[in-house]
């Protein structure tokens, strides 16, 4: 796809018929309720509309949407040129991740400069290793609704997200 505007993208995603849009939605965020009720308010006058209305169907998930849209999500992706050891060292953290709080670590990686990346990765995992599992459920889903954002902002304009890849084929680093 090629970028647009944010206007043209939103009056593209405004036109779709609602199954079309709730599929860039279901990518955006692997939740049909999510993706049902946003879809559902169109059509949006402007992206900050958009992005509020997602806002506000995340934090109305359930338990249930949670575990669901958790469940699709991959590890988020390594920076090109890592070193193995790093790889090792993330592959370890995602696992004891996954072993104590069920699913995989998720965490909104788009405004990280590229650099960062691998510490903000590690240094997240380290940190919410540590948190209970209410806690964490409460932190993974405000992950997943930045993420979220994020990802839709970027199909709207065409744009590479910068965010995890969400088809649940990176699952391993």
């Amino acid at each position: 796809m090629h970028a647009v505007s944010v206007a043209t993208g939103l009056a593209l995603f405004n036109a779709l018929p609602a199954d079309e849009a709730r599929a860039v939605l279901l990518a955006c965020l692997h939740s049909p309720r999510w993706a049902r009720r946003v879809a559902d308010h169109r059509p949006y006058p402007t992206v900050d509309a958009l992005l509020a209305a997602a806002d506000e169907a995340a934090y109305d998930l359930g338990p249930g949407d949670l575990a669901e849209a958790l469940a699709a999500e991959a590890l988020p992706p390594l920076p090109p040129g890592t070193y193995e050891a790093a790889h090792t060292a993330l592959r370890a953290a995602h696992a004891a991740y996954e072993a104590r709080f069920g699913h995989v670590f998720v965490i909104y990686l788009g405004d990280t400069p590229a650099g960062e990346t691998l510490d903000r990765l590690l240094e997240g995992i380290r940190s919410r290793l540590t948190n209970d599992p209410e806690e964490e459920r409460v932190l993974a889903a405000e992950e997943l609704r930045r993420l979220a954002g994020g990802r839709l902002l970027s199909r709207l304009t065409g744009t590479p997200d910068g965010t995890t890849s969400h088809d649940g084929a990176g699952r391993g680093a």
